[in-house]
């Protein structure tokens, strides 16, 4: 792991950005199997409907991870809002864009 993606540099930087979203460490490398992620950021949007978490959006932010001025399609915001409007997101997936997650236990 990167200095820069550490736990405590995520704390950082989430309350630099105002982010009052939880986050994980995926420390044991399980999670991202659990839920087929491949790249960072993999976003997940669970919705909980009664004692169940609910996969809502799969995928990427946006369309554009070099450039946020560039950007045309917000997807992950867009699900966002369409979950709050009580609408199912459309897209609920898209293709995760970014660097490929290592597995840190294969060589």
């Amino acid at each position: 792991m990167a200095p820069d993606d550490s736990f405590d540099q995520m704390v950082v930087v989430a309350k630099k950005k105002g982010f009052t979203f939880p986050y994980l460490v995926d420390a044991t490398q399980e999670v991202y199997k659990d839920y087929g992620a491949a790249r960072t950021p993999h976003v997940y949007v669970l919705q909980k409907k009664g004692n169940d978490l609910v996969v809502q959006y799969i995928g990427a932010i946006d369309d554009n991870y070099q450039d946020a001025t560039k950007v045309n399609s917000p997807f992950l915001a867009n699900a966002l809002d369409a979950l709050i409007a009580g609408k199912t997101p459309e897209p609920s997936t898209t293709k995760a864009i970014g660097c490929g997650i290592k597995d840190k236990n294969k060589k």
